[in-house]
């Protein structure tokens, strides 16, 4: 699919991964909608580059459903391009030193990470099917955000694999559902990339964690999952897989 000229929406767009891809996918003449639970930062990104922002809570359905109306409304046609980045990485161990357990986390993550993406994923494609279809076929794309930690989480993310487990795990069968209607889903596995919650990180635990990446022996930059979500975008054969774009790293146990 060629992006310009298309909808876009990006959810978690006003900062990391999301801006990066947001800002590239606006460069490559795409009309981009930023959903993102911090409005003030979403609407920074949006006016950079000519786009809508709007706040919304990925958890909450409604919330979901309204924002998928308002970028149709504004921009007079549906998305045909979703790129899910949305999330969060809080970790703790499943049962802590003082024998604590962390139910309560876990859940916050599945909400966020998981239902967050499904419920993007399935109304985007909802208004979709609602689309003509181009000229080889496709209606539209769809990328969530795996991650690494689905096939290497380290201790204390638990919670954090799980959620992006399941986003790997689901790309198949919903590629699979989605074919008749010209519909591709994919999933992008980032490693470990210079984002806000790498920013926050002391400079020597930074400097360990890059020692564990093969090559390039450096964070991944975020233009660079940008720009791979706009790969699988172009590529029309690209459907129903999971990549992982991460330096060669395998992570280990902490």
């Amino acid at each position: 699919m060629e992006i310009s000229g298309k909808v876009a929406l990006v959810t978690g767009g006003a900062s990391g991964l999301g801006a990066a891809t947001a800002q590239h996918l606006a460069a490559q003449g795409a009309h981009v909608t930023i959903l993102d639970f911090d409005a003030d930062k979403a609407a920074q990104i949006a006016g950079d580059i000519g786009g809508l922002s709007l706040q919304c809570d990925v958890r909450d359905e409604k919330q979901v459903k309204q924002s998928l109306a308002d970028a149709t409304k504004h921009f007079s046609t549906s998305p045909r391009i979703i790129v899910n980045c949305a999330g969060i990485a809080a970790g703790a161990r499943v049962v802590n030193r003082d024998g604590a357990v962390s139910t309560a986390l876990f859940k916050k993550v599945i909400e966020v990470n998981l239902l967050g993406t499904y419920n993007v994923m399935s109304y985007g494609a909802a208004a979709m099917m609602g689309l003509p279809v181009l000229d080889d076929g496709e209606r539209g794309v769809i990328i969530n955000t795996s991650s690494a930690a689905y096939e290497d989480g380290q201790i204390g993310q638990a919670a954090y694999a799980a959620s992006k487990g399941a986003i790997a795990s689901m790309c198949l069968p919903v590629a699979r559902e989605f074919a008749r209607t010209g519909i591709r889903v994919m999933a992008i596995a980032p490693g470990l990339f210079h984002t806000p919650m790498m920013e926050g990180l002391p400079h020597e635990t930074v400097e360990g964690i890059t020692a564990n990446i093969p090559f390039p022996n450096r964070l991944g930059a975020p233009v660079e999952f940008a720009q791979f979500a706009a790969d699988i975008i172009q590529n029309a054969y690209l459907n129903g897989s999971v990549i992982r774009l991460d330096g060669a790293v395998r992570l280990p146990p902490k």
